[in-house]
C-alpha cells in the first residue's frame, strides 16, 4: 500500500519555506498531494489557479508531488486520495498551538489520518508568504524568500495593481 501524504496551505505564494517541507517531505512519503486551498479569512493575491500553476511550476523537479485544489474539509480531500497522512510545516512555537487546534479537529473527523508536522529548516523560520507579499509590494528583494518563477509573477501582480 502506498504511503501518501496530503501537505495542504493557501501557498499566496509559494516560498522557500513551504518548498523545503515538501522537498523533505517527498523523501518520507511515496507521494505528497500539495493542495491548494482557498483560507475564507485571507484576502489572496493569487487565484487558486495561479498558485498552483506557480506551485506545478516549482517542483516540476519532484516525481512524487501532485499539485491540486480541492473545496471542501481538508480531511475529506485525504481520505479522497487514500492518504495516511496530512503533513504540515512549523516555524516557530507560535504555529503550534493553531496547528494544534486544526489537528485535534480533524482527529474528530477521522482519528485514521495522522498528522505530522517538519520543523523548517531554520533559515526559513521567520518567513511567510504574507511578508514576501509585503516586500514585493514595495519593490524589495525577495529573491532569497521565493523561486524565480515566484519573484517574477509577484512583481507582475504588483505592476498590474498600480
Amino acid at each position: 500500500m502506498e504511503n501518501i501524504a496530503v501537505c495542504p496551505g493557501s501557498f499566496d505564494p509559494i516560498t522557500y519555506g513551504h518548498l523545503d517541507i515538501i522537498k523533505r517531505g517527498s523523501k518520507v512519503f511515496d507521494t505528497i498531494y500539495v493542495c491548494v486551498l482557498n483560507n475564507s479569512s485571507k484576502q489572496p493575491l493569487f487565484t487558486v489557479k495561479e498558485r498552483c500553476n506557480l506551485i506545478q511550476e516549482v517542483t516540476n523537479d519532484i516525481p512524487n508531488v501532485v499539485v491540486e485544489t480541492y473545496q471542501g474539509l481538508l480531511i475529506d480531500y485525504a481520505n479522497e486520495k487514500k492518504a495516511k497522512a496530512i503533513l504540515r510545516g512549523l516555524r516557530a512555537v507560535s504555529d503550534f498551538e493553531y496547528e494544534m487546534q486544526i489537528t485535534s479537529m480533524n482527529r474528530v473527523l477521522d482519528d485514521k489520518i495522522e498528522t505530522f508536522f517538519m520543523m523548517t529548516n531554520n533559515q526559513y523560520s521567520f518567513l511567510s508568504s504574507s511578508i514576501v507579499k509585503e516586500i514585493a509590494k514595495y519593490k524589495g528583494d525577495i529573491s532569497e524568500l521565493v523561486p524565480e518563477a515566484v519573484e517574477k509573477a509577484l512583481n507582475k501582480k504588483f505592476i498590474e495593481n498600480i
